[in-house]
């Protein structure tokens, strides 16, 4: 059984109303949930987690677990209408370097959004204006935070194109989205999320249907620019070979929580949750010969306006009659600390997944 505190949430686990010293982003039971004519759509559902400057995160999961909806919250983006006229229902608390933005004015949070936090888009193409020139866009976003004059502005739109490998910049900032492309849109749109030097950067897929090649040379450019910046930086995958490369941590999310989280080496060689087990497993291994084929996590992800009771991966889980009576689908299980600031939300016990792990998963993989 999971100790819990006088608030009822995991020992250890975040607790609102307070704030850890060293956190410069802290997410506390975070909700956020869209009424529809079907029902309440529960796409995050209580998620916690703290992130320190220079550090990266990675929160992977199938389309469809929150992993977006959850970076669009922490932005503040959740109340501009894009959802349809229904506002989302958002609740908890999310500290940025001392500030709780879901109290705070949304002109405040505003401000801070491409000053203090900025976020790479999953489709550039999209998220850049079709009428203006990428040098336009860039100065924009400079001079909404900065007192200079156009020139100026100009002048440091140029100065990021180069930083992130832009050939020719001073000609290309004349360019339209249309005319660069996909990886170099991906590099624009970062260089126009970088040019304020925030102090946090979200990355929602920021590789999606770019090819290999592209896909290390942005990862490359984030991990270089991170450096430059000290930056705290969150990156937004189903692709674990791009947390692999990149991520301090890992925190994997299933039905709109989090299921798993820790270091980054902990998760990978040492899973503590079916899901992630499935996970690694449909991942595919280019450093050994492949004997077997995939193990695919079977079923679909849960409908997020009916979660399925208990743990919500109890229907597609092969272990969920391994705890008795019934539990995993009457009781949804807490995270818990087994060591080392690895957590996992799981009723079998330490001692049952670590035998499954070491005798039935990890030698498939």
């Amino acid at each position: 059984m999971t100790d819990l505190n006088k608030t009822g949430a995991a020992v250890g686990e975040p607790v609102a109303g307070e704030r850890p010293s060293d956190a410069f982003l802290d997410v506390r039971d975070l909700k956020v949930h869209f009424p529809t004519d079907d029902g309440l759509v529960k796409s995050v559902d209580g998620l916690s987690f703290s992130l320190e400057k220079g550090k990266t995160l990675g929160i992977v999961g199938e389309s469809g677990s929150g992993k977006s909806v959850t970076s669009m919250g922490i932005m503040g983006l959740h109340t501009t209408g894009q959802y349809g006229k229904r506002k989302a229902q958002i609740s908890g608390e999310i500290w940025l370097n001392g500030k709780e933005l879901l109290s705070a004015d949304p002109e405040e949070v505003r401000k801070l959004r491409g000053r203090d936090m900025a976020m790479i888009f999953q489709d550039p193409l999209s998220a850049l204006h079709p009428y203006f020139t990428i040098g336009k866009q860039i100065v924009e976003a400079y001079r909404v935070h900065h007192d200079v004059d156009k020139k100026a502005a100009r002048t440091r739109a140029i100065e990021m194109l180069d930083r992130v490998g832009i050939p020719q910049p001073d000609k290309r900032v004349d360019s339209y989205p249309h005319e660069f492309s996909g990886g170099m849109r991906q590099r624009a749109m970062i260089a126009m999320s970088l040019v304020n030097n925030p102090d946090l950067l979200i990355a929602d897929e920021p590789t999606t249907a770019l090819d290999v090649t592209v896909q290390a040379q942005i990862l490359d450019l984030i991990r270089d620019l991170q450096k430059e910046f000290g930056s705290a930086v969150i990156i937004i995958t189903h692709d674990l070979g791009v947390v692999a490369e990149l991520a301090d941590d890992i925190l994997v999310m299933y039905g709109g929580r989090c299921v798993e989280r820790g270091p980054a080496e902990k998760v990978f060689y040492e899973p503590r949750h079916p899901y992630t087990w499935g996970l690694l497993g449909s991942m595919p291994r280019i450093d050994r010969e492949e004997t077997e084929r995939l193990i695919p996590v079977k079923g679909s992800p849960p409908s997020l306006i009916n979660i399925p009771s208990g743990c919500a991966f109890n229907p597609r889980c092969p272990y969920a009659d391994v705890p008795k009576d019934n539990i995993t689908r009457t009781v949804r299980p807490e995270l818990t600390d087994g060591g080392s600031g690895h957590w996992a939300a799981c009723h079998m016990t330490p001692d049952e997944r670590e035998r499954i792990w070491t005798e039935e998963i990890a030698p498939k993989l």
